[in-house]
């Protein structure tokens, strides 16, 4: 038998007599690295230590120090936690465990309702269980014998998944994976041994329905999470606190912007405060449009179910539609423009020379997302997007993306928006349009960002059902990731429309259509963006910009003439004359989030000039009227991010 070789990061290269492990490469390099490994990248994919690799295979070893470690010490917490609960209360049956974005869950059928004193006796079972160091080892099972086994158990949830998954014409294996008595099904990654999952914290409770369907049986679902060192998991908890000082929900309530009723679930009514920020984010887009060659349009909001079968989108999105029937017709809400631009497209002829045709649009926009997914303004019902779709040659697909990137990057620098990711989502399993025009679209997309410089990764699977896409993922200031601004490129829907152009050859082409956001929903970006700043906004974009406070009845005046100076120059002030102690009313303004506090004494009205306190609480007294205005009025039309007076 020939021998396997395993490459390594630096293009070195063990060799083996027969198929190495993941464990068995690190084993070879060292006691050390072994005993820190927790997983391997094969060939660029998070795997099992316990994988077989083959000759050829490509290795990076994790250990408990890299960023992928912390995704397999879930994998194994979530196990572990399974098995606390079911060593604490045999009764309780289990369901499944994945990890996600921020730690991992697990759902459990139980008889006793779980409450916030039984999750501190599980953390407390999970940390002995972590400390007894339980060898975890795989075996793997045929489906007939895991079925029979689970049914002994009465695991009737694993007995269902393993029916659901078994292929009939072939003996399907599962793996198992054992710490000590306890075992369950699993794909792993998972660790070494228990000891190696260092730092856990039990985080809450919520309900479930089996499989995610209301129809189901209810579950009980406890939240977790698990790191490779008891610091990373501190400052985590840190970042949480801040989180919910952050929350868009508990600010835009204390900062009147907007609500939720019941009467229209998953819908925000923006407040006068609120919808301030909405149409001065929608003015700054419109006011670089020309700049970029945008033309605005304006489309119906409800159209024949018909546009939705020629798009792709009844086939491939109907579950998020919302349908009514009038005159025996079936229409739509939409939930995109892009159908409906192919229409105004249709209406008019084309030449090469109209391309590239940008048109812009800022409907309203209704998906129906399911109740249980609703959350604040970053995933609602009835939106708004920064929405714009580029008609062009394909000769032009290059150059109009290099366009759209250079527009979002002057967008997010006049917000702060500086750290953001880039991603190229590749085609979904349920798609539309040939693999030869998704290889076209894809290379495209990835030559663009290649000559561009900008650096990406690639999300297998992830782009839309009719193109591939460039996602932008911006990191806010807790280092949260947001998808937010995109760009699909899409060969079928011009197709599927019949919309046409002519050519420099005088014949009919087709042209291509590239869908932009930058922003992407504005619901959704105003709950990112007040989580970001912590509600305080840049002043362009602030409700009330000044306050102006005054220390006694004797400043009324001047206060009054300052109001008139600022509002004539329409800057949003706001006087507020109450009966109050100063002290009182700065407090406010601060909680208000207010940049500008405009203070006015004695001093202030012999001298005309203001003291200007800010929402940092500095202060800089006899700044001349005339200053401060001019200043303030420069920085908001200036769209500018930081204050002029800092």
């Amino acid at each position: 038998m020939s021998s396997v070789r395993v490459y390594l990061p630096d293009n070195s290269y063990k060799e083996f007599p027969e198929s190495p492990t993941v464990l068995d490469v690190a084993k070879s390099i060292g006691p050390r690295l072994a005993n820190d490994t927790v997983a391997g990248l094969v060939n660029g994919q998070l795997s099992d230590l316990r994988t077989q690799l083959k000759d050829g295979d490509k290795l990076k070893i994790v250990t408990m120090k890299d960023k992928e470690a912390n995704e397999v010490i879930r994998h194994s917490a979530a196990h572990v936690m399974a098995q606390a609960v079911q060593e604490l209360w045999p009764e309780v049956k289990v369901t499944i465990g994945p990890v996600i974005e921020s730690g991992f869950y697990y759902d459990f059928d139980s008889p006793r309702t779980f409450s916030p004193e039984d999750l501190e006796k599980i953390e407390k079972q999970m940390k002995d269980i972590v400390k007894r160091d339980l060898p975890i080892v795989r075996e793997d099972w045929n489906a007939s014998k895991a079925v029979e086994t689970f049914q002994k158990m009465n695991e009737n949830f694993k007995v269902e998944i393993i029916t659901d998954l078994r292929d009939n014409k072939s003996e399907t294996v599962f793996g198992v994976y054992k710490q000590g008595e306890w075992f369950d099904l699993c794909r792993g990654p998972h660790v070494q041994r228990t000891g190696q999952i260092k730092a856990v914290k039990v985080m809450s409770l919520a309900g479930s329905y089996w499989r995610g369907d209301e129809k189901n049986k209810q579950l009980q679902r406890i939240y977790a999470t698990a790191f490779s060192d008891q610091k990373d998991l501190e400052h985590y908890l840190l970042m949480l606190e801040e989180a919910k000082k952050r929350d868009h929900r508990k600010l835009g309530k204390e900062l009147g912007l907007y609500h939720f009723n019941q009467l229209s679930p998953g819908s925000p009514f923006f407040t006068g405060k609120g919808s301030i920020i909405y149409n001065q984010l929608i003015e700054y887009i419109r006011d670089l449009y020309p700049k970029y060659g945008y033309q605005e349009v304006i489309t119906p909001m409800l159209y024949d179910v018909d546009m939705y079968k020629t798009s792709g989108h009844y086939e491939n999105y109907v579950d998020n539609m919302f349908f009514s029937e009038a005159e025996n017709r079936t229409f739509s809400m939409k939930p995109m423009n892009c159908p409906g631009h192919c229409v105004l497209y249709s209406m008019e002829h084309h030449s090469y020379r109209d391309l590239p045709l940008r048109v812009a649009d800022f409907g309203r926009l209704h998906r129906f997302e399911r109740s249980g997914t609703l959350h604040g303004l970053t995933r609602v019902r009835s939106m708004c997007q920064d929405d714009a779709h580029i008609f062009c040659t394909e000769a032009q697909i290059e150059s109009e993306s290099e366009k759209f990137i250079d527009l979002l990057n002057e967008v997010y620098r006049t917000l702060g928006m500086e750290k953001y990711t880039v991603k190229l989502a590749t085609r979904p399993e349920k798609r539309v349009g040939s693999d030869k025009v998704w290889d076209m679209s894809e290379k495209a997309l990835a030559d663009v960002l290649t000559k561009m410089k900008i650096p990406f990764e690639y999300l297998p699977g992830e782009g839309a059902f009719y193109g591939p896409k460039i996602e932008f993922h911006f990191f806010d200031a807790l280092n949260r990731d947001w998808q937010l601004g995109t760009l699909q490129l899409d060969f079928s829907m011009p197709e599927r429309f019949g919309l046409r152009y002519i050519g420099e050859d005088n014949s009919d082409h087709t042209p291509v259509m590239l869908h932009r956001a930058i922003l992407g929903t504005l619901e959704r970006f105003i709950g990112v963006y007040i989580e970001h700043t912590a509600g305080h906004l840049p002043a362009w974009l602030t409700p009330v910009q000044v306050q102006i406070l005054n220390v006694t009845d004797r400043q009324t005046e001047y206060c009054k003439d300052i109001l008139a100076r600022l509002e004539a120059v329409k800057l949003r002030a706001h006087y507020d004359s109450r009966n109050e102690k100063l002290g009182f009313k700065i407090r406010e303004a601060q909680l208000q989030k207010i940049p500008y506090m405009v203070i006015i004494g004695d001093k202030e009205v012999e001298n005309k000039t203001v003291s200007v306190r800010l929402s940092n609480g500095s202060q800089k007294e006899g700044i001349p009227l005339e200053t401060f205005i001019n200043a303030l009025t420069e920085e908001v039309r200036g769209r500018k991010l930081k204050s002029s007076f800092v």
